[in-house]
C-alpha cells in the first residue's frame, strides 16, 4: 500500500527559502498549503497547484486554522525590517506560532535559525531567533527540526544600489573575516526533505553552513568579476556610517541597532558553527553559482 499523500503547511512562501520549499514539495506530489501576506505574490504557486493563503502571521487563529490537519509545517520569523520595535515584532510573530502550533496538533515542525541561536543574547537579531527557539522546544507533543544557516547568498541583493551608485559593497563585517555562506535553496532542499520524510522524533539541530566560508572582500572579488566590475571593492563602514544609511533607506532604528549587534558579534567571533565544517553540514551551491544568477538581475537595472 503506498502511503497518502502529505499535506504541508509552509510560511514565507514568498520569501527566499519559503517559495522554493514550496517547489520542491510540489514537484515531489505533496499536498502544500503556502501562506504569504501579498495573494498577488503568491498566485504563481497557486498556478503551479498550492492552496495559497494570505493573511496576518502574527494571527494565531489564522495560523492555527493553516496549519491545522497539515502532516508537517516549515515556520520561520517573517518579521518586517521596517517595525517600529523589531525584537518586539519578532517576540509577537514566534508567540503567534507557538500558540497556533498548540492549538493545532501539528507533530513534525521544521523552524529556519540562525547560526548562533544557542546563545541568548548579544547577537542582536539573532537573539530573537534564541527565543523562538526556545517557545519552540517548551510545546508538548512536536517533533522539532531547527535549522540554523547563517549569510544567505541572496543577501547581497542588498547591495545592489550601492554597487550601481556608488561603485563598492558596504557594511560593518571586516572584510577578511571568513563567516559561512550559503544558498537559499540548500536550505531549501534540506527543508523540502526533512518535510516529506518527518523521520526525527524531539529536538534536533542541523547547522547549515553552505559550500565554503567566504569574506566580504572575496564576495566583493567575485561579483565584481561577474558584472564587469574587476574592481569591485568592499568598504568597512563604520556603525554610525551603516545605521544612517539603513534609516535613510527606511529600515527603521531599532531594526538598525540589532543588525549592527548581530555584525559586531560576527567580528568578535562570537557566532560560528558548534563543532567546525564536516560534510553533514556543507552544502552544494558554490557563490560562483550564485554570482551568475546575480549579475542577471544586476544587467537588468
Amino acid at each position: 500500500m503506498s502511503n497518502p499523500t502529505p499535506t504541508i503547511t509552509v510560511m514565507g512562501a514568498t520569501g527566499h527559502t519559503g517559495g522554493k520549499i514550496a517547489a520542491r514539495l510540489l514537484a515531489a506530489g505533496a499536498n502544500v498549503r503556502a501562506l504569504g501576506r501579498n495573494p498577488d505574490k503568491l498566485a504563481a504557486l497557486e498556478r503551479a497547484g498550492a492552496e495559497v493563503l494570505a493573511g496576518d502571521t502574527c494571527d494565531p487563529a489564522f495560523l492555527a486554522r493553516v496549519f491545522r490537519g497539515a502532516d508537517a509545517v516549515y515556520t520561520l520569523l517573517a518579521t518586517d525590517r521596517r517595525a517600529a520595535d523589531y525584537r518586539a515584532r519578532q517576540d509577537q510573530e514566534g508567540e503567534a506560532i507557538a500558540e497556533a502550533l498548540r492549538a493545532s496538533g501539528v507533530r513534525h515542525v521544521v523552524a529556519l535559525s540562525s547560526l548562533g541561536a544557542d546563545v541568548a543574547e548579544g547577537t542582536g537579531v539573532i537573539a530573537g531567533l534564541h527565543a523562538q527557539e526556545e517557545r519552540l522546544k517548551r510545546i508538548a507533543g512536536i517533533h522539532l527540526l531547527l535549522l540554523r544557516p547563517v549569510s544567505f547568498f541572496e543577501n547581497v541583493y542588498d547591495a545592489l544600489g550601492q554597487i550601481k551608485e556608488a561603485g563598492v559593497m558596504a557594511d560593518t563585517v571586516e572584510p577578511d573575516i571568513a563567516v559561512p555562506m550559503i544558498a537559499a535553496d540548500d536550505i531549501a532542499q534540506v527543508a523540502a526533505q526533512a518535510l516529506l520524510a518527518s523521520d526525527w522524533t524531539g529536538v534536533a539541530v542541523r547547522e547549515l553552513l553552505g559550500q565554503r566560508d567566504l569574506s566580504h572582500s572575496e564576495v566583493a572579488r567575485i561579483l565584481g568579476g561577474r558584472i564587469g566590475k574587476p574592481g569591485l571593492a568592499y568598504v568597512q563602514l563604520s556603525e554610525d556610517e551603516m545605521s544612517g544609511a539603513m534609516i535613510e533607506a527606511g529600515l527603521s532604528p531599532s531594526f538598525a541597532a540589532l543588525y549592527l549587534e548581530m555584525t559586531r558579534a560576527f567580528n568578535e567571533g562570537r557566532v560560528g558553527p558548534s563543532a567546525g565544517r564536516n560534510a553533514a553540514n556543507t552544502t552544494a551551491t558554490r557563490f560562483e553559482d550564485f554570482a551568475e544568477e546575480f549579475a542577471r538581475v544586476y544587467a537588468a537595472i
